[in-house]
């Protein structure tokens, strides 16, 4: 609607991780007060988390941003038995599911967090609970049926090879990132725990289980259940079909803060000292600056002016293609290591890593080359291969590959190579990619002095 800029898609992005504060307030005032929001709130407002991601063109801030209502919701519906919340809860788990697959292991959290509610649910009223729980998943089920056949799909023909089976050890890094540093979630946890402790502790009245105090307790276990179930499905799952990924950890950032703002609100003069601590620590430069993910556009902007109609570039790294397609001038065609690209805004991944293992970069090489015609260039862009992070199943065939290729081009008989970018001399590696252009040998002369 607005177009496809950077810019543009990024306020798409921002728009979702402002809305996050307003949300966190009202989530937490109208279960456990407007001391409790406004600490949710300045907690949403400042956590690196949803500030790396409301600069990315991605769906995490959105994701974020729909756990956190799934969380306000669904202690409304099942702990306070506020039945007009019912079709928020529907709306916010099933387009939970539908923007993250990781939203379907938060959805499981979900049923598991009912335990706790359904046991503090007074006896006469569990039919009712258990009746609105039935039309609740019922409804999702039914709004998400469309979508089985594409789910099933995928997780048979395409996974997430990008991916490998996490250890428990893998869970605590990305936690903490999602807090924004090593210190931050412990004193989330000391002083949010103490506050929590204070609610689950307070003294039972006898008139539970409506009792304010009985309803907040509640939904304090359920809160915790939500996050903590859906994380042990996901890691659990993880270890059948690898899909973990600590951006994937965007579903328990809005329950999270949630508990995290109550916590702190409940934990007096403590709360006020570590929330004044953390938002000092999230508040610098470094937590809210983005890395940059990649150099794709300055890569394009310096070849621009070497590359006509015609040209072919070919990404060894597949999934680059649409970038390098979005930057550089029209007109040119596209390949990776696999085949001619049909469609460059887009990459198949269907039984990708398959075909990558199959085929064999001579003989794809060799069917490039013979397509150029006289003067043209062949452009391969290379992954800058910086660590040894890349190590799941297809960034560990990428890597081979890129050097597979590399090494094919530069025995290539029928090519000569005619210019690189970026140069790096004694600059440290960026992320991203390089290109080196070559040229049959008939036509390197011709372009050769411009390209050096």
């Amino acid at each position: 609607v607005f177009g496809d800029g950077q810019a543009t898609t990024h306020v798409l992005s921002l728009g979702f991780a402002l809305l996050a504060i307003p949300v966190a307030y009202w989530a937490a005032t109208g279960l456990f007060g407007r001391r409790a929001g406004v600490f949710a709130a300045i907690l949403s407002s400042v956590n690196p988390f949803l500030t790396y991601y409301a600069q990315e063109t991605r769906m995490y801030s959105l994701v974020s941003l729909l756990a956190l209502v799934l969380a306000a919701a669904l202690v409304r519906v099942f702990v306070f038995r506020r039945r007009a919340f019912l079709p928020l809860y529907v709306g916010a788990l099933t387009a939970l599911i539908y923007t993250h697959n990781w939203g379907l292991f938060l959805g499981v959290g979900s049923v598991v967090a009912l335990v706790p509610a359904w046991r503090a649910t007074a006896p006469a009223e569990r039919r009712a609970f258990l009746r609105d729980a039935a039309i609740a998943y019922g409804a999702v089920g039914l709004l998400y049926a469309p979508w089985l056949p594409s789910l099933l799909f995928q997780a048979a023909n395409t996974g997430a090879p990008w991916s490998s089976r996490p250890t428990v050890a893998d869970v605590f890094g990305p936690i903490a990132r999602m807090l924004g540093g090593e210190a931050v979630p412990l004193a989330l946890l000391l002083a949010g725990g103490a506050g929590l402790a204070t609610i689950v502790k307070a003294p039972r009245a006898a008139a539970e289980p409506h009792d304010p105090a009985a309803l907040r307790r509640t939904a304090v276990w359920v809160l915790i259940a939500l996050p903590a179930a859906g994380l042990v499905v996901a890691w659990t799952a993880s270890q059948i079909s690898p899909a973990f990924a600590s951006r994937y950890f965007a579903v328990f950032v809005g329950p999270v803060l949630l508990l995290a703002g109550v916590g702190l609100a409940h934990a007096g003069r403590l709360g006020l000292i570590t929330i004044a601590i953390v938002v000092a620590l999230w508040f610098t430069p470094v937590n809210g600056q983005l890395e940059s993910k990649g150099n794709a556009r300055l890569v394009a902007a310096k070849i621009k002016d070497d590359v006509y109609p015609g040209d072919l570039v070919v990404s060894v790294h597949p999934e680059q293609v649409a970038v390098l397609h979005y930057y550089l001038p029209a007109g040119l065609r596209y390949a990776d290591p696999i085949s001619l690209v049909r469609d460059p805004r887009v990459f198949d991944w269907r039984n990708a890593l398959q075909r990558l293992q199959e085929a064999r970069p001579s003989r794809v090489l060799d069917s490039y080359v013979s397509s150029l015609r006289p003067g043209q260039t062949l452009v391969l862009v290379n992954p800058i291969i910086r660590t040894g992070s890349w190590r799941a199943p297809w960034t560990t065939l990428v890597r081979k590959r890129s050097a597979q290729w590399q090494r094919q081009a530069d025995r290539n008989p029928n090519l000569v190579r005619i210019g690189v970018q970026p140069r790096f001399g004694n600059r440290a590696l960026p992320r991203g990619v390089r290109a080196t252009l070559w040229r049959p040998p008939d036509g390197a002369g011709s372009v050769a002095s411009t390209r050096t």
